[in-house]
């Protein structure tokens, strides 16, 4: 998923460099800055369409005695040290820290906080891995490569071969598009290094955040462009942010289009090999890895444990949803696509070490061995485990272009634990209360739940600004963890009934479909539940229940 947050990034730096020799009047001022918050709040009180959470625990809450819940959040590494989240990390009863000993014998040595799939024995991690696309042509080139004439293929094969015939195809397209790409950012990058340079120089700072361009006063109409551009570009990416750190992220994503490239021709499973050393074609070699949950590569999965469980109200930082939950790391998210192997022994770790939900705010387009995927969602529906899971960042209908992992069997049954989840923003202002760039579907993605300008928990005790399905997934994972606090009797299933039919409904709304510039639809036609999910009505549903109601 994080390659989409990447995808989103793109999409900023391409709209609004292509407009760098505009007239000024194509810039509007930015509106007004959205609270920290903004998610938490109420959409009749606070006028955004938040997810009522402050309001739940003002109106329905007080006096009443939560149980504790535990999410396991499936992703890149967790700042353990994290101010505002180390007082909400799950611990291992089982183990003794630095010992050395698989106490517990499950299979993973001191894995005190959580255990990290991507991790060697000598305590190394994989940071950057190839993509899903790439590890599939790799697989596939050495069988079906040579071969000109289908006929030549024999009978059990031509599944597989007209599988390689797509990824062929794919991976051509792929390449076209990193080399379009990697022309249009380096072009981007330049301006805007020009930009930047120009408004230090008249402003008189080193480093400038959004509050130096603003208070810019000017009449230059070139400067007064420049002002626009810098402010629209640190609002829709990271206010908070200097715009330095925007163009240090600028040539990183254009670092990560290079290597996409230099790497079409070169072993896609070489760092696996070195790093890891596990056999990642056999689901049974289960016991490989590290107790490192953090690593070089912590961003991602801070920000989204911080919105389910940063520390309420100790006037740090932001505040998450709930205090009543202890968060797993469970590691198996680089950058790069993750591997299917990971997520299944991911799911299954975090079910067997007592989670009740698991937050997975990541994704892609090609799933090599979706059986085993599908083998440990059924293993967490079993146990009774709720599945949270990121629509994607690509401005697609999930029911015409599938992202995996999804609840979708191989025979086509639907798991009943598992709900996909969209962003929504903060405002419908100029149709766009559907993110523009989450994906959406009637039958594939049950809900929407804020996921723009969502400022939480980051490495080194800092916080920041982030957007993304990968937002909007915890957010949902939190309200499912407040419910089932003070609800625990519901089954997973039940969980998801609750969230689907207690949405802020908007069946009147229309906005700008995601990924389209101007196709006005109802809300309602983008997810199953037609709306954005809500505590305050999750929590009177689920009263109702009480753990008992059969859900049909």
């Amino acid at each position: 998923m994080r390659k989409r947050n990447k995808l989103i990034f793109a999409a900023l730096l391409a709209s609004v460099f292509s407009l760098f020799f505009a007239s000024q009047a194509v810039f509007a001022q930015s509106e007004a800055t959205l609270p920290d918050n903004w998610q938490l709040l109420d959409t009749q009180h606070d006028s955004v369409y938040g997810t009522s959470v402050n309001r739940a625990y003002q109106e329905l809450l007080k006096g009443k005695k939560p149980h504790r819940v535990i999410v396991a959040v499936i992703d890149s590494g967790v700042d353990t040290a994290q101010v505002d989240l180390k007082g909400h990390l799950w611990t291992n009863p089982g183990e003794v820290p630095g010992n050395d000993v698989d106490d517990d014998h499950n299979g993973y040595v001191d894995d005190i906080h959580g255990w990290n799939f991507l991790g060697g024995k000598d305590g190394k991690s994989i940071v950057k891995e190839s993509s899903a696309l790439q590890r599939a042509y790799w697989r596939l080139v050495s069988e079906f490569g040579n071969i000109t004439d289908s006929t030549n293929v024999k009978k059990k094969d031509r599944p597989e071969y007209r599988y390689w015939l797509k990824v062929k195809q794919a991976r051509t397209q792929d390449s076209v598009k990193n080399k379009q790409d990697y022309a249009t950012v380096s072009t981007g990058i330049a301006r805007f290094d020009i930009l930047d340079q120009m408004l230090k120089s008249h402003i008189g700072k080193d480093t400038l955040y959004l509050s130096d361009i603003q208070h810019f006063d000017t009449d230059n109409d070139t400067l007064q462009m420049a002002k626009q551009i810098a402010i629209r570009v640190l609002d829709e990416s990271d206010p908070h942010n200097s715009f330095e750190d925007f163009l240090s992220q600028a040539k990183e994503y254009l670092d990560g289009i290079k290597q996409n490239l230099d790497g079409l021709d070169k072993d896609p499973n070489a760092s696996r090999k070195e790093i890891v050393g596990d056999n990642w074609n056999d689901i049974k070699d289960t016991h490989y890895g590290n107790n490192d949950v953090t690593g070089h590569f912590a961003r991602h999965a801070t920000h989204v444990s911080g919105i389910i469980a940063a520390i309420r109200n100790n006037g740090i930082g932001m505040d998450g949803i709930t205090n009543e939950v202890l968060i797993m790391p469970v590691k198996v998210v680089p950058d790069g696509d993750e591997r299917d192997k990971d997520v299944a022994l991911g799911i299954r770790y975090a079910v067997d070490n007592g989670a009740n939900i698991i937050n997975m705010s990541f994704g892609k387009g090609y799933s090599s061995h979706k059986e085993w995927v599908d083998d440990a969602v059924k293993y967490a529906e079993k146990h009774d485990v709720l599945l949270v899971h990121a629509a994607g960042n690509d401005g697609a209908d999930d029911d015409s272009i599938p992202t995996y992992p999804n609840p979708f069997f191989l025979d086509g049954k639907r798991a009943d634990n598992f709900i996909t989840v969209g962003a929504s923003s903060a405002t419908d202002a100029d149709g766009h209360l559907a993110a523009s760039f989450s994906n959406y579907g009637k039958k594939h993605v049950d809900i929407f739940a804020p996921g723009v300008d969502i400022y939480s928990t980051l490495p080194g005790n800092t916080y920041g600004t982030m957007s993304g399905t990968s937002m909007a997934t915890p957010v949902v994972s939190g309200i499912a963890a407040l419910v089932l606090e003070y609800y625990p009797g519901l089954s997973a299933k039940q969980l998801r009934w609750v969230l689907d039919n207690s949405v802020t409904k908007l069946d009147t709304v229309k906005v700008i479909q995601p990924g389209s510039s101007d196709t006005m639809v109802p809300f309602s036609s983008l997810c199953i539940s037609g709306g954005i999910v809500n505590a305050y009505n999750a929590l009177k549903l689920a009263a109702t229940l009480k753990g008992e109601r059969d859900i049909r």
